[in-house]
């Protein structure tokens, strides 16, 4: 008797794309997330029929307020990052003018768990250099930030 093997279908895994903002200093712009301690990149999962790079500059956009043109955004690529996730990450070298933070604004909302008032996905913002990521970062996040040339 022949053997059988069931397979069952795999499922995509989603993509979260985001943007390494990087100052002249060589710092990263990070996000701090609401009701965490911790510091995360701006990114956020590719909607349907969106390519990497609008996910990418969608969610830089609604976190940080921050909008510049597709010709200065660079890919850097795409990397497993959970087991039911994938990150695809560009940077951006951030104009001379970008220094100050205190102008970003998070429009991105989400109910909050208790009160179920819409509460900001994200409510502060810093320079980091690369020795305050592990600090920071989530650990996963900080590996993967450590890992990439910046």
């Amino acid at each position: 008797m022949a053997s059988v093997t069931k397979t069952s279908p795999t499922k995509e895994k989603a993509t979260s794309c985001g943007t390494l903002v990087i100052n002249k200093r060589g710092e990263l712009l990070l996000c701090h997330v609401t009701g965490t301690q911790n510091w995360d990149l701006p990114k956020g999962l590719q909607d349907p029929g969106e390519s990497t790079l609008e996910a990418a500059r969608r969610e830089l956009r609604e976190e940080t307020g921050l909008v510049f043109t597709e010709d200065l955004f660079e890919e850097i690529g795409s990397f497993n990052y959970r087991p039911d996730k994938r990150l695809h990450l560009y940077k951006v070298h951030a104009p001379e003018n970008l220094d100050s933070l205190g102008h970003l604004i998070c429009t991105s909302h989400f109910p909050h768990h208790v009160t179920g008032k819409l509460t900001p996905e994200v409510d502060d913002f810093c320079w980091a250099a690369r020795e305050d990521i592990s600090r920071l970062c989530w650990p996963r996040m900080a590996k993967r930030l450590l890992a990439l040339d910046w």
